[in-house]
């Protein structure tokens, strides 16, 4: 059960790096994920999510740069396996499977990664600008991520 939230949240990592940490926090902040017998029970403290909560906020106003590299390059890239990684591992030590919860979230990561890149640069050219893909990939990102905490419920 906890590998299709591992794998939705690591596609959510390759769409936004820092939504993924941000949602798996605020689902420990809120009980819905229970890492307080692990190594990773900081990650449901309300300090990190908040710096988390700002991170994203920052990286949606970031996004919206033109000079913000391709996700693709290898430090974005990193990045938001990265960012899988440790969202999927965080569910999958809520549940006794780091290691699983790791993979999971990799795969996610890159898979949201490259297909996210795809389906923006189509609709850039469908509409001529970046802008309007940028904000619908954004209201995807959040989107999958509320349902994805809401699935750990």
């Amino acid at each position: 059960m906890i590998f299709l939230p591992a794998l939705l949240l690591g596609i959510i990592a390759g769409l936004r790096a820092m939504i993924a940490p941000a949602a798996v926090s605020w689902a420990a902040y809120f009980g819905l994920i229970d890492l307080s017998s692990t190594w990773l029970s900081f990650v449901g403290s309300i300090w990190t999510c908040l710096v988390l909560s700002i991170a994203v906020v920052a990286e949606l106003i970031s996004d919206q740069l033109p000079s913000t590299p391709k996700r693709t390059v290898p430090p974005q890239f990193g990045a938001r396996i990265f960012m899988g990684a440790a969202s999927g591992a965080a569910l999958g030590a809520a549940h006794a499977s780091l290691a699983s919860g790791l993979i999971v979230g990799v795969v996610g990561a890159i898979v949201g990664t490259f297909v996210g890149f795809g389906a923006r640069s189509a609709m850039a050219r469908r509409f001529g600008a970046d802008r309007p893909a940028a904000i619908i990939e954004d209201v995807v990102a959040l989107g999958g991520a509320a349902l994805t905490v809401l699935l750990l419920a």
